[in-house]
């Protein structure tokens, strides 16, 4: 059995944030987290550079039939990305591509709600952009929050997670301007591996923490 790289995602966050420390207090600097298990990382990321925090939710567009095998992917500000191989191969037609979108871009918009109550989303465009898990395992949520990022606009866009196998972090490379991973284990096993405490993070949590953010 290996040793835990991280207590728990508080101290994860805290190593992330000393290593990004050159972008603190700039006002170009916006911090994303995805929910749930980002959000802890990225509130101490965040709140250490003295920048705001926001969360990027993120849903598969999954192909009729085989859920798991997406041909797309909406995600917050309501950016949309296609997997036109899956498209074409499953001979998927508009209508129906159009269908489930529209459902995952509704789904989007509900979980923004919840996390996000009443306040603005923040704006991305022309800003750095720190995109902040508390790991990586296949990356593929990642990075369709990466392709749909980068249609808002982003001035440079840094991917920060605390532990992430190498060929993920390659993966990430090719989409990102940075990737910022502390440790790369291999074989990598799961992201929970690494963190001595794991827990599921609640929806309350994710609420509370962006919350505290806003009101300091």
């Amino acid at each position: 059995m290996h040793d835990a790289y991280f207590s728990d995602r508080i101290e994860a966050g805290r190593a992330l944030a000393e290593t990004l420390h050159d972008l603190s207090d700039r006002d170009d600097v916006v911090v994303l987290a995805l929910p749930r298990g980002g959000v802890p990382v990225g509130f101490e990321v965040a709140r250490r550079l003295n920048a705001p925090l926001d969360v990027i939710v993120v849903r598969k567009i999954g192909t009729p039939g085989q859920q798991e095998l997406a041909m797309g992917a909406v995600a917050s500000g309501g950016a949309l990305v296609r997997n036109e191989c899956v498209i074409n191969s499953m001979r998927v037609d508009e209508a129906t591509f159009d269908r489930v979108a529209d459902q995952k871009r509704r789904e989007v918009r509900d979980r923004e709600q919840l996390f996000r109550g009443d306040s603005e989303p923040l704006a991305v465009k022309e800003k750095v952009v720190i995109v902040v898990d508390d790991g990586v395992a296949t990356g593929s949520t990642i990075i369709a929050a990466l392709r749909a990022l980068r249609q808002l606009g982003p001035a440079r866009v840094i991917v920060a997670v605390p532990v992430a196998p190498p060929d993920t972090v390659a993966a990430l490379s090719e989409i990102a301007d940075e990737v910022v991973a502390l440790k790369m284990p291999t074989p990598f096993m799961a992201v929970g591996a690494w963190y001595g405490s794991f827990p599921q993070v609640p929806d309350k949590e994710v609420i509370r923490l962006l919350k505290k953010l806003r009101n300091t």
